[in-house]
């Protein structure tokens, strides 16, 4: 550790003793770490152990599994003695966590098997290690001093699953100057998965919002004993369906406890302000579940207003907590539900329409008799997006029916005096029907403004399409749909970052959604045979279908009033339409969805959408949606980290503008730099106005806040970010030229080399899906660095990345701080229409072109194909198949893919025969042992030492035999599985 890091450390101890802390130099090791936690557990529980229960004890409660260690934290928990007697015990006091004792350790070594770490700061509570503090210095990105905690935990044998850190529950990495947390996890949910989707990690801050992020503020908020004491035990949420811990965001904690204190204050209604994308569902889910512990609430009922929003909700909450709502399948079961003493009946989740149905016209008669005593009971009603409309139309019967009742909601666009549509008479005034005027305060905001600054979702990149040579009057809708559809298949993959990323198309009416469906069939058919790539967009298309007193679809249609009314206009046709529809997508997808069925087709469509797949080798595009036509659906309330692009044709204003923008823009990682917008109804005005009224109370500068930089600027960036890495190779000697990458010498000049082609790079990609560049600004972007030149460059890049990552797993590479603090961000770096089918029928392509008349030779498809980090560890087998094959030899796609499946078996079983021979094993034995491991995915030791028999060694030669053969061994079996993990291979990976 440097002396910087030493002093931060010192002064943090410092601070977290004036916080009331106690120092414990003397725990250094895990010996005094169980001597210490020993003492606390005996003290809270009135009890004192023998060794024996005490290391009984110890082998019970320690474990690998981070969620089951969480759930005994914070249960009461049963162990039996010696004697056979039960003894119930809990390792804090968790009916007050601030009475527990907080202590901090420092430089605490945990040496088990093969791991030898060292931890800068513990924080234990009653002598559970509960919080792990990692101090960087101010080169090493959180997104990498995560990753090094990970490779902590990774580690054979590590300290976190053979001793008490199990227990730790969260993790805080700091630079003194900047500082986040983040929860622990097991593997599957703590990792940096294919697609780089990283841990999510936050600042803390203050109710308004505004940061904590030196470590000293920081420390005397986040880890004041009762706030930390608090965060754990209310603000975590462990979700049982997937054995993971969640923490909450700071808004969202405010957010909580802002709606508890009304509740136990008395003091009325309120709403809570946090933008589309804020994670508003897990927020009122832990306000619901606090309130199960409230024996003064009767009933908690979070309301929706839409049957897939009611599924949706109840599967999330049933996420977060495993089976804690039921289905409300109709009126007759909610009311059940709403007179059940169940204690898992206390949180409903219910669709505003069966509400009103129990506490209105001819069904008040049926149901009001019996709901009669729960009439002055205390309620709570927590409603999602109160901004919708009809909500104004039931909030006088709730009231009405039940006298002893707090009314609260969420919204991310609220009603305010400009977007307000529907009125209230009062005497002989008349006026407008805001969410204040229903909820009466506003309890906490987070809007969309904060939400971009704290980067919890993107900003926006808005195309206000025109056509070459035409004028278009603002919001005319007068771009004919042809030059639309045009323009959507030429700027497409640009948009979505060559289809990584899928998109919506908003239209104005059914009718327009079916022409439009029609007219991409038509206009890709025309154009397959000649398109550069060939591939058609995979489209979509979905609309409520005429009702016809189907009950599911009147319930899906009550918040859709485009769609109810153009259903009650050629009902016939509209339904023909959406049958030829569900065929084709049945034929596509193989699927056999129904018109009478059409919830499920729904589901799969946004499954589709949420699912987007573009990586790994044995993916095919032709599971994606590309493009989802829609009229009212999906424009709210859906939610999906691979939509980026919304095509706009359709007038949209305030809330509805906001809400269907704000589908492109959740957060997955640096390959969605911001959500896309091509409108092509001219209504720059509108966003204008709708960026002033829902900025909140940073609007003088929201529009620089919501919107990207404008083409022009990002270009300059890119050009000194180029020149940058002229400077660099040419500091080393160099020519700024890709094949001079591999001339780097020494790893501290590739790290370099690493940091100053990832800007480019990264500005690269931005500047790839605007789609709004001009011919000349395409021209100069080319100027300053060809597609060629920087596919060469990305080639080169991935094999320093690949090369500098072998040396940092290295045990003699950790004393290098530049390397090991290096983020190569390979997502950067691959693509999502580049996968296995298209490389496949690429080569294909190339057969099959006529001598002179090439559009992709050899090299380029090489080129193309190293480029992509996701063929990482094929790009060479592909690359020496692609130069070994004849020339002037057509092959189709199927030939292609069954020769190169024969030349991979080939190379494979060269590479097992060089391997048998070299360690002086029969080959036939070798391979067996081989394909036996590449099937199950697990290595068997016993099966190795079986192969070392005939060499007849003694068993001190033997073991060395087998360390030398495994040294070989694993890394060809991590090049024969990628994307598998091979159980029981990690003990040889040292």
């Amino acid at each position: 550790m440097t002396v910087v890091e030493s002093h931060i450390e010192h002064e943090l101890i410092e601070r977290l003793v004036d916080l009331k802390y106690t120092h414990r130099p003397d725990i250094r090791d895990r010996l005094g770490l169980e001597k210490n936690f020993r003492e606390k557990f005996e003290d809270l529980n009135r009890v004192r152990l023998t060794d024996g229960e005490f290391q009984r004890l110890l082998d019970s409660i320690t474990t690998p599994d981070v969620f089951a260690a969480a759930q005994s934290l914070r249960n009461i928990n049963a162990f039996e003695r010696d004697d056979g007697t039960p003894l119930n015990y809990t390792l804090v006091n968790i009916r007050d966590w601030c009475k527990n004792i907080f202590e901090v350790i420092s430089q605490l070594r945990v040496n088990t098997d093969h791991s030898h770490h060292r931890y800068d700061l513990i924080i234990l509570i009653n002598g559970v290690p509960v919080a792990q503090i990692e101090l960087k210095n101010l080169k090493v990105s959180p997104r990498r001093a995560m990753q090094q905690i990970i490779d902590y935990k990774n580690d054979a044998g590590n300290g976190y699953s053979r001793t008490l850190l199990c227990f730790v529950q969260l993790y805080i990495v700091s630079n003194r100057t900047h500082t986040w947390y983040f929860a622990n996890n097991n593997e599957r949910h703590f990792e940096f998965n294919a697609d780089e989707r990283f841990l999510p990690a936050y600042e803390f801050a203050r109710e308004d919002n505004s940061k904590v992020t030196r470590l000293d503020h920081f420390a005397e908020t986040f880890l004041a004993k009762c706030a930390l004491g608090e965060l754990i035990s209310r603000y975590m949420v462990l979700v049982a369906s997937e054995q993971k811990l969640l923490i909450m965001r700071p808004y969202q904690m405010y957010a909580v406890k802002a709606i508890l204190d009304c509740i136990k204050q008395r003091c009325g209604n309120g709403y809570v302000w946090h933008t589309t994308g804020s994670g508003k569902t897990l927020t009122s889910f832990r306000a619901s579940t606090l309130l199960k512990d409230d024996p003064t609430v009767a009933k908690c009922l979070f309301v929706v207003d839409r049957k897939d929003l009611d599924r949706q909700t109840r599967e999330e909450f049933n996420r977060f907590q495993e089976g804690c709502v039921e289905e409300n399948t109709n009126t007759e079961a909610l009311v059940r539900r709403l007179l059940s003493e169940d204690y898992a009946d206390k949180v409903i989740v219910t669709t505003i329409q069966k509400l009103s149905l129990a506490l209105s016209g001819t069904s008040k008669k049926k149901y009001g008799e019996r709901l009669s005593r729960m009439k002055k009971s205390r309620m709570v009603f927590i409603f999602d997006e109160c901004h919708r409309s009809q909500f104004g139309e039931n909030h006088k019967s709730i009231k009405e029916f039940f006298t002893n009742a707090q009314l609260f909601g969420f919204t991310g666009t609220p009603i305010f005096e400009q977007n307000a549509s529907s009125q209230q008479i009062s005497g002989q005034e008349a006026s407008l029907r805001t969410t204040k005027d229903l909820f009466h305060r506003c309890l906490h905001q987070y809007t969309i403004t904060h939400a971009i600054e704290d980067r919890n979702v993107l900003k926006f990149h808005v195309d206000y399409f025109k056509p070459a040579g035409t004028t278009v009057p603002a919001g005319s809708g007068g771009v004919p749909k042809k030059k639309i559809v045009d323009a959507i298949i030429e700027k497409h993959d640009s948009a979505t970052n060559a289809r990584r990323f899928n998109a919506i198309l908003a239209t104005s009416s059914i009718n327009d959604a079916i022409a439009y469906y029609e007219l991409f069939k038509e206009v890709q058919s025309r154009r397959e045979e000649s398109a550069e790539i060939p591939r058609k967009l995979n489209i979509a298309c979905v609309f409520s279908p005429p009702a016809e007193g189907n009950r599911d679809v009147l319930q899906i249609q009550e918040d859709l009033p485009q769609e109810r009314e153009d259903n009650s206009q050629e009902p016939e046709l509209k339904k023909a339409a959406l049958n030829a529809i569900l065929n084709d997508y049945n034929e596509a997808y193989g699927t056999a969805h129904s018109l009478g069925e059409f919830d499920s087709y729904l589901q799969d469509v946004q499954k589709r959408i949420k699912d987007q797949q573009f990586l790994g080798s044995g993916f095919s595009h032709a599971d994606n949606i590309d493009i989802t036509i829609v009229v009212d659906m999906l424009l709210t309330g859906f939610d999906s980290k691979y939509l980026n692009t919304l095509y706009v044709d359709k007038k949209l204003r305030h809330h509805g503008l906001i809400q269907a923008f704000s589908r492109t823009n959740r957060v997955l990682n640096d390959s969605k730099p911001y959500g896309n917008i091509l409108d092509f109804r001219q209504q720059e005005s509108a966003v204008e106005d709708a960026i002033t009224l829902f900025s909140g109370e940073k609007n003088d500068s929201a529009r620089e806040i919501w919107l990207v930089e404008s083409a022009p600027a990002v270009i300059a960036a890119f050009e000194e970010a180029v020149g940058h890495l002229a400077i660099f190779m040419e500091s080393q000697g160099l020519r700024c030229v890709p094949d001079d990458v591999a001339n780097l010498h020494g790893d501290t000049a590739r790290s370099q080399f690493i940091s100053v082609f990832k800007e480019v790079q990264r500005l690269a990609t931005r500047l790839e899906q605007y789609t709004d560049l001009t011919s000349e600004q395409k021209s100069q972007i080319q100027d300053i660095a060809n597609s060629e030149r920087l596919h060469e460059f990305r080639s080169a890049y991935i094999e320093t990345a690949h090369r500098l990552g072998e040396a940092r797993s290295h045990r003699e590479s950790q004393g290098d701080e530049e390397l090991q603090s290096l983020d190569f961000e390979l997502v950067l770096f691959a693509s999502s229409i580049i996968d296995y089918d298209y490389i496949m029928s690429l080569i294909s392509r190339m057969t099959l072109q006529a001598p002179g008349k090439l559009t992709l030779d050899r090299h380029q498809l090489i080129s193309l194909i190293q480029s992509d980090a996701k063929f990482i560890d094929e790009r060479n087998e592909i690359a020496e198949y692609i130069r070994s094959l004849p020339v002037g030899r057509a092959l189709g796609e199927s030939e292609i893919r069954a020769d190169y499946q024969r030349f991979k078996d080939r190379k494979k079983d060269e590479a097992i025969e060089d391997l048998a021979i070299k360690h002086q094993l029969e080959p036939g034995r070798v391979h067996t042992f081989v394909e036996e491991i590449l099937r199950r995915h697990i290595f068997d030791g016993e099966a190795l030492s079986d192969l070392m028999v005939p060499l007849g060694l003694a068993w001190k030669a033997r073991i060395q035999k087998e360390l030398a053969f495994m040294h070989d061994l694993t890394p060809l079996l991590e090049r024969l599985s990628p994307g598998h993990d091979i159980s029981g291979l990690d003990v040889y990976e040292h």
